[in-house]
């Protein structure tokens, strides 16, 4: 040994035997005692595939005669094999440590005993330094002189880090095996000695090449110190071993952890037992989570973004993320975020117009009107660009996202109906007196705004979003089910003639981007941009399916000209659907028999002359369907036009196809 080693342990001695005890005073159990029976919160998909598990935040003890005997010996040997012999160091490891401290040049954090182990994790800092290391030993003297052997060893199996997040055993055998550590067998007890040399490479859940030959070590140890024979050790190496796997749907568990405790209270999350079966089917919650990712990052890594995914008929929620990544930021903004939907909420007005009597081929001049706001202040709503196109029909004003008159039909239906049309789909929005509702200026959830579009996909009932099917309480060996809530809120004729307007915005609206998909399977959406681009949307369906997009920064701030629904939400939502939908066989939108469709000249809203140089197919709730010919195409004016549909004058131009940021 050399002379730097040997001054080095005289040191340390000579410090231990002058400095008086720490005089630590804590209590051995510094965390509530471990209930016994205790199982974790399963959570499957809709198809019965284990999705994850929601574990107690409260971390718990476990006194010593309910860690497994083997487990103990297993720690001893590969830790300390002289625990039960020295004071609190080993004075040969820290010789044979010290050694290899002179060949290297620097200090290895080997020669520490369990006790060293345990100070270190209860009271010092990581630094590699003789001050800590002597500090290290004066308290583990201490220890030795106040706790028993025993109590040592139970505080270090409770303090120990072992990965994954896991403090303690208790939570280790959870994490890992979803066991009480009383449970453990001795090949999970093997693996799990291991882990405290290094928590990040060799937890059950690392690459299997190192969790293997960390185990080896742990048992080649015990059969060195005679604690197994030679045949047990090659027994527990060949013996596999099932490790609970991890989470596989962190945004989804997060919401159903905080509906259970919403529900039930707090304590459900303590006290386990449940198995819940989620609405979620776990491969759309895969892809949604990358989906959105990957699209999120393609426009800028400082961005945020949410995405829903429901079945319109139940209004399960199919998949549900949050944000871009759940390690960096657990925030719900799929379910908590409250945010200006800009012109995604025109869809809704637009029914609520239909409902009234208005139609599609109704024919509306956008030219600005000033609308009085108090104290003598007027407000005068534009168009995206300050543009004006004289006249549109309702149809070309939803496609293109016109301002100005989304406020006139607003203004025509009556902003308390529009408000009680929405509360019927299941918004809540503000006072009934602001005609800048039809702006999207009022805040909402992504998830309160998908589910307002599935009545335009179900046939005018509108099904409450639902992310828990039934709950199985093993205690009480008792299922509790989840019904879906589904009540009408529109009528079917209205919500089949919105959507029939809806597609259009795919064709040649604001998301013409998406028509190539819309041609390949009928589909309907409304994108949504708010004013200075600070959040942008894209809600978008199928019969079977309803998405919503949304991106945009934590801290609102413009995103810049260009960062629009179309242009960014859009792509997104055509990259998760086109997967989605993968497989399954296109169907259109069934069409109620109380809607009727009449060929009509989409200059004017009438019924289609002979003469007319362009005619289309309209649809109309029945009773509403123009009976006039076209006056100015050679058709004779038999009556009025009904009220909310101005007379027309002079051409209409069409105006360019760019998302409207409101």
């Amino acid at each position: 040994m050399s002379k730097l080693s040997y001054c080095l342990i005289v040191l340390i001695v000579l410090t231990l035997s002058l400095t008086s005890p720490a005089g630590a005073q804590d209590a051995i159990a510094t965390h509530p005692i471990l209930p016994a029976g205790y199982s974790s919160i399963k959570v499957f998909d809709r198809n019965g595939r284990f999705a994850g598990r929601i574990l107690p935040e409260k971390r718990y003890w476990v006194p010593i005669d309910r860690i497994p005997a083997f487990l103990q010996k297993a720690v001893v040997a590969v830790e300390d094999a002289r625990f039960y012999e020295h004071g609190g160091i080993d004075v040969r490891g820290i010789a044979r440590a010290l050694v290899k401290d002179v060949a290297k040049g620097r200090l290895a954090e080997g020669g520490s005993t369990i006790t060293q182990q345990l100070i270190k994790n209860k009271y010092l800092s990581g630094e590699k330094s003789i001050g800590r290391k002597l500090e290290e030993a004066r308290l583990a003297m201490d220890y030795e002189k106040k706790y028993s052997k025993s109590q040592i060893l139970e505080m270090y199996f409770n303090e120990i880090y072992y990965g994954r997040g896991a403090w303690g055993i208790a939570q280790a055998a959870r994490v890992y095996f979803d066991k009480n550590p009383d449970e453990l067998t001795e090949a999970e007890c093997a693996l799990l000695a291991g882990v405290p040399k290094n928590p990040g490479r060799y937890n059950p859940l690392g690459k299997a090449a190192d969790v293997g030959r960390r185990r080896d070590v742990v048992l080649k140890r015990m059969t060195d110190l005679r604690m197994i024979s030679a045949r047990q050790k090659q027994k527990l190496r060949s013996q596999r071993v099932a490790v609970t796997p991890p989470d596989q749907a962190s945004w989804y568990l997060s919401h159903i952890r905080n509906l259970l405790v919403e529900r039930y209270g707090p304590q459900v999350i303590e006290a386990g037992g449940l198995e819940v079966t989620a609405a979620m089917d776990l491969n759309l919650q895969k892809l949604a989570e990358k989906t959105l990712r990957d699209g999120v990052k393609r426009v800028s890594p400082d961005l945020q973004g949410a995405l829903v995914s429901l079945d319109p008929a139940t209004g399960d929620v199919l998949a549900a993320v949050g944000g871009v990544d759940f390690a960096k930021s657990s925030y719900d903004r799929a379910f908590l975020a409250r945010r200006q939907p800009g012109s995604a909420i025109k869809p809704l007005i637009y029914a609520a117009a239909l409902e009234k009597g208005i139609t599609a081929a109704s024919v509306w001049d956008d030219t600005p009107v000033a609308y009085v706001r108090g104290a003598n202040q007027t407000w005068k709503p534009r168009n995206y660009g300050g543009e004006q196109y004289g006249e549109l029909s309702l149809r070309k004003a939803l496609a293109y996202s016109n301002n100005v008159i989304t406020v006139k039909v607003l203004e025509t239906v009556g902003v308390p109906y529009f408000v009680e049309i929405a509360r019927n789909l299941g918004l809540s929005l503000r006072s009934p007196n602001d005609l800048s509702l039809a702006l999207g200026t009022d805040e909402v959830t992504l998830r309160d705004l998908v589910s307002a579009y599935t009545p335009l996909a179900n046939g005018g009932l509108r099904a409450e979003a639902r992310t828990v099917l039934r709950i199985y309480d093993k205690r009480r060996r008792a299922w509790t089910d989840n019904p879906p809530a589904v009540t009408p809120a529109i009528s079917p004729a209205a919500a089949y003639v919105t959507t029939q307007m809806l597609k259009d915005v795919m064709v040649y609206g604001t998301a013409k981007s998406l028509r190539k998909f819309s041609q390949a399977r009928p589909a309907a959406g409304k994108t949504g941009t708010t004013d200075d681009y600070r959040d942008a949307w894209f809600i978008g369906y199928t019969p079977g399916v309803v998405t919503g997009i949304w991106v945009g920064h934590d801290k609102p701030r413009p995103g810049g000209k260009g960062f629009t629904g179309g242009a960014v939400a859009a792509p997104i939502w055509e990259r998760f659907m086109a997967s989605a939908l993968a497989g399954r066989p296109a169907a259109d939108f069934a069409r109620p028999e109380t809607v009727v469709a009449v060929a009509v000249d989409p200059a004017t809203g009438y019924r289609a002359a002979p003469e007319c140089p362009e005619q289309r197919e309209e649809f109309f709730m029945a009773g509403t369907e123009p009976v006039e010919y076209c006056p100015a195409h050679g058709g004779e004016l038999l009556m009025p036009e009904p009220p909310g549909q101005p007379m027309p004058e002079g051409e209409n131009q069409e105006p360019a196809a760019t998302d409207n940021p409101m």
